[in-house]
């Protein structure tokens, strides 16, 4: 697939945070100097000094969701009441952290003649966004469907600019799918439920040779894999990575 790519641990500092949806927080880094990495690839981000920590220490690994054309390097995570998002949340501005990498081989494939299916569950979208923002910067030619499932709009980290990469890539399309919209506040036009084979085969009729990328929690992609390969697709064209949600 050609991923290769060197490891490198260096200190990165923090130029900013936002929340892109509800208990979801992005983190910008300043990308150091001769830090390259590969859509869809992740870092390990180890906290400096952190004024507290628990039995999961001080270092977690993140997709980035930055593409690799972007000034800064970023990440994002559901932030949950743990030590290590509670330092991270709290950071003072221009702190460091030490990042090592990259890793990871859920990357784009070579061969732009194959269709690209993305099948994200809530903050699996990471290396999806890394991936369909680097497609459209570098006017790739792959056909890419990027399937996004959650609960609630409310949840849908980076939704709006998903939508809106559609018009500057001819070849993407997103289909974005809410499962409890009876807890949304919201209005919702688009799908409902999860992602399933009826909801797959509606948009993929036209993907040629489709090659699939699943990124979510460990059930969403034991069971999307598990119903790719009843319907026949090899799992030599199956790529996926489990969020735990640390």
């Amino acid at each position: 697939m050609g991923t290769e790519t060197t490891a490198r641990a260096m200190l990165a500092e923090l130029s900013g945070r936002e929340e892109v949806a509800e208990q979801t927080m992005a983190f910008h880094f300043k990308k150091p100097a001769g830090f390259a990495f590969k859509a869809g690839q992740s870092i390990d981000i180890t906290l400096q000094d952190a004024a507290e920590t628990d039995e999961e220490g001080n270092t977690r690994t993140f997709s980035i969701a930055s593409a690799p054309e972007e000034e800064d390097l970023m990440v994002a995570t559901r932030m949950r009441d743990t030590a290590f998002k509670r330092v991270l949340r709290n950071l003072p501005p221009d702190s460091k952290v030490r990042i090592e990498g990259p890793y990871g081989n859920l990357t784009l494939h070579n061969n732009a003649r194959r269709a690209a299916v993305l099948m994200a569950g809530g903050i699996g979208i990471t290396p999806f966004r890394s991936m369909v923002v680097h497609a459209a910067m570098k006017r790739l030619p792959h056909q890419i469907y990027l399937f996004y499932s959650n609960r609630r709009p409310e949840d849908a980290a980076f939704l709006q600019e998903l939508k809106s990469l559609e018009a500057r890539n001819p070849n993407y399309t997103l289909i974005a799918n809410m499962s409890m919209m009876e807890q949304s506040s919201r209005a919702w036009i688009g799908e409902v439920g999860q992602i399933q084979g009826t909801l797959l085969g509606r948009y993929l009729k036209v993907a040629t040779e489709p090659i699939y990328y699943i990124a979510g929690p460990p059930g969403m992609v034991s069971g999307l894999r598990s119903l790719l390969v009843k319907t026949g697709v090899d799992e030599d064209d199956i790529r996926s990575e489990e969020f735990l949600g640390y």
